[in-house]
């Protein structure tokens, strides 16, 4: 028999529940997806390699690099081709528009990125109304009050939704994520879709069995075989655990149905290209190995910082609600979660792109322990959040202040290490919009302080502004500072004349050239190279740290025509070199 706890863990009353300000959240929102991802370059390695794979898809002439995706002529068989086509098509349609007012370089990059709004829109619409529906169910309610007073299930369910939403704003691992060319901000929003989806089951059976199954087949489209099961070990274990949405177990037969037949569309094709399916199955083996502690370890400690601050209130929301993991509010966050932590443990090198599987879940469980906490937890949240972000905000203004004064001389000097050769100067637009963003955190603090507010989200408003607060200091401050150590424009450039200067048709070939690095040198100048091991000319990824003798690993005479790397940076450099000047 399903019958629902009597006594709810959650205790709230109409005041706490009080309504946050619409035109609020959409400000957040803005605020926090365009700061940064404009008016800068891409940056190694995700960020540029997916403009490469974007630029290759138009560039190369056969159809193969859209079917199958290519950095310049090389085979870029991992993950998914997904977000490389939407990417694609952006710079084909908006492109040429961009290249009325700037470069071709730059309307290349700038039309790539706005794929992004669209996928950051999908995020907090379908998180948002999933949680919502959530926290409306019946099982999900706060306790009655003895003489009433409690909030209805309407406010209720969007005060649990705006937290879910600020909380997954405020994850500090998705922050630079969200910002570049690659699959994660399309895989976020599919995992989203994926909450909301089940989440609709009781009501829209039918829209839900569609969207779960676009969800899913998007995921296998846009990542691979790794996020696909865990998207769908979680799909399968919400039906298993969660009692409302049993009776619609027979719809999973449709979802993956659907999801087979919409990716076969691609699977097909793509298999007319051996050596690119080939590398794409070797890819995704080597992704997988059996458990190992240190494996283990090293995902649990990376962890901590990336889904900070979700994780403990959502380990909490798991322990005061762990007499409801049978209902919708719980179980459902709580599969999704456990999907992609199963694959962890079987994963040999994740990081980020995989870490990012459970920002939703851990977000939307985080929300449901709010109102399950004592208000000494609450305010204890809040001033982490207060005193956290304003040491964050007076560091960054600090290391900006010796960037461009000297003072104090530590910090400049360590600063002056890493943009070595970087010319310094104030962009005063970007030092209003800092000193703007700044006193609206000023006045956010002083809010709480004066006011001392009864709603319930406040915590989850604070973290969310004192990070986008530190994110818009960092790309407004330190954006040139930024772009010249992170981006390999300018070394490109160089390279390119060095190469357009040798004979024409010249071949070139690599030897230890990083992923990151190569996709850099076809997107800022449309560099190739030959895989062919008779080529007369050889560049070569190094370090500057090793002696000449060192760099020196060929078993034949070779003369060093250039040499080059990025400012500020002492780990990596470039040799172009001829095998045939003896």
């Amino acid at each position: 028999m399903n019958t629902t706890p009597t006594s709810t863990p959650a205790r709230l009353t109409t005041p706490a529940a009080s309504k946050l300000p619409r035109a609020l959240l959409w400000v957040v929102g803005l605020i926090y997806i365009l700061a940064g991802l404009f008016f800068r370059d891409p940056w190694k390695s995700d960020d540029v390699i997916g403009l490469a794979a974007m630029l290759s898809a138009l560039q190369q002439p056969s159809w193969q690099a859209i079917i199958t995706p290519q950095i310049g002529e090389l085979a870029y068989a991992e993950g998914g081709p997904l977000h490389i086509w939407l990417g694609a098509l952006s710079i084909y349609l908006l492109s040429p528009i961009f290249q009325w007012f700037s470069s071709e370089l730059d309307a290349n990059i700038l039309a790539s990125r706005l794929p992004n709004l669209l996928y950051f829109l999908i995020l907090i619409t379908t998180l948002w109304q999933g949680v919502f529906r959530l926290a409306k169910q019946k099982a999900a309610q706060p306790l009655p009050l003895p003489f009433g007073g409690e909030p209805s299930p309407i406010d209720y369910g969007r005060m649990i939704a705006d937290a879910a939403l600020l909380l997954c704003v405020a994850t500090i691992g998705i922050l630079w994520r969200l910002h570049e060319t690659s699959a994660v901000p399309l895989s976020l929003a599919l995992y989203s879709s994926a909450l909301y989806a089940l989440s609709l089951y009781s009501k829209r059976p039918r829209t839900a069995t569609i969207l779960l199954t676009l969800a899913l087949a998007g995921t296998l489209l846009n990542q691979g075989l790794g996020a696909a099961f865990s998207l769908g070990f979680g799909i399968i274990l919400a039906f298993v655990l969660c009692v409302s949405l049993r009776p619609y177990a027979k719809q999973l037969l449709w979802v993956i149905f659907g999801t087979a037949l919409l990716c076969s569309l691609w699977i097909l094709p793509a298999q007319q290209s051996n050596y690119w399916w080939q590398q794409w199955w070797l890819w995704h083996q080597a992704q997988l190995h059996w458990p190992d502690p240190s494996s283990i370890l090293r995902s649990g400690r990376d962890l901590l910082w990336f889904l900070w601050p979700t994780w403990p209130l959502a380990l909490i929301a798991v322990w005061q609600w762990r007499a409801w993991l049978r209902f919708a509010h719980i179980a459902i966050p709580l599969s999704l979660a456990i999907g992609p932590l199963c694959y962890l443990l079987f994963a040999q090198q994740a990081f980020e792109p995989e870490y990012t599987w459970l920002v939703i879940p851990s977000a939307t469980l985080a929300a449901f322990s709010l109102p399950t906490l004592r208000r000494g937890a609450i305010n204890s949240f809040d001033w982490f959040a207060v005193m956290c972000f304003s040491l964050i905000t007076a560091t960054i203004w600090l290391g900006w202040i010796a960037l461009h004064t000297g003072w104090p001389p530590k910090i400049a000097h360590s600063i002056a290490r890493q943009t070595q050769g970087f010319d310094t100067s104030i962009a005063w637009p970007a030092l209003v919009v800092a000193i703007i963003g700044s006193l609206a955190w000023l006045m956010l603090v002083l809010w709480r302080l004066r006011t001392h507010p009864p709603a319930l989200w406040r915590g989850t408003v604070l973290s969310a502004g004192g990070l986008i607060t530190a994110w818009l200091l960092l790309v407004t401050l330190w954006m040139p500072a930024l772009d010249y150590a992170r981006s390999y424009r300018h070394v490109s450039h160089q390279l390119a004349q060095q190469i357009h200067a040798l004979t024409p048709n010249s071949c070139v070939r690599t030897v230890n050239l990083g992923l990151g690095q190569r996709a850099s040198f076809y997107v800022f100048d449309a560099l190739n190279f030959s895989f062919d091991s008779k080529c007369r000319y050889i560049l070569q990824q190094t370090s500057p740290k090793l002696s000449a003798s060192e760099q020196d690993i060929f078993p034949f005479p070779t003369t060093e025509i250039w040499r080059g790397r990025r400012g500020g940076d002492r780990n990596e450099m470039f040799r172009l070199l001829d095998t045939q000047a003896f």
